[in-house]
């Protein structure tokens, strides 16, 4: 298959997902779900615009999507960019729920050319990944219990519970972890704003 070339724009988006893809592939775990979390945060901002009126719709689809993902990752071909492949499919599961609802846009939207890869890996998503590389310069300051504890239940949205039995730790030291490392981090962004200030 003839190797289709990445924008510029996408560069670094491309090489960092497909790092964490062929890790994941390779058995690394982590990588694989840092993979899913970053292609979650693309489709929901892609879905967000393409189905304002139907709000309550975007977050299954970007179910439907990762589990695409998830069940075609072995026959993903190396060759073809990943952010290419990934838009594809949320392409095609965007069209076809058009379609299932009867919606008319479906036959009017632009899903074609016009319909490019940037519109799903926007210089929007990349403002939120560079945030994102801010805030994982911030976590990295903490102790592994409290960065791994705010991660799972401020990031990830995983319930005191389960993070406990992830940590294997009390509920009661997850909450006393996500205090004072939230405590730590105000901190840490106050002196920063001051340094920034003083520059």
């Amino acid at each position: 298959m003839q190797r289709i070339p990445v924008s510029e724009h996408l560069h670094g988006t491309e090489l960092r997902l497909h790092g964490l893809m062929l890790r994941g592939l390779d058995g690394d775990a982590g990588a694989y779900r840092n993979f899913l979390q970053a292609s979650s945060a693309h489709l929901r901002a892609f879905f967000r615009r393409r189905l304002q009126r139907w709000p309550d719709e975007v977050e299954d689809l970007v179910q439907e999507c990762l589990l695409a993902i998830h069940n075609q990752r072995l026959t993903y071909d190396t060759g073809v960019p990943l952010t290419s492949w990934i838009h594809a499919i949320a392409r095609y599961k965007l069209i076809d729920w058009l379609r299932r609802h009867g919606r008319r846009e479906a036959q009017h939207q632009p899903y074609d050319e016009e319909d490019d890869t940037q519109q799903l890996f926007s210089s929007a998503d990349a403002e939120a990944a560079e945030a994102s590389r801010d805030l994982g310069k911030l976590l990295a300051t903490l102790p592994a219990q409290q960065r791994d504890a705010i991660v799972h239940t401020k990031l990830e949205g995983w319930s005191v519970r389960d993070t406990a039995a992830a940590m294997d730790i009390s509920e009661a030291s997850v909450k006393v972890a996500v205090h004072r490392g939230l405590k730590a981090l105000a901190a840490n962004l106050r002196i920063e704003e001051t340094h920034h200030e003083n520059r």
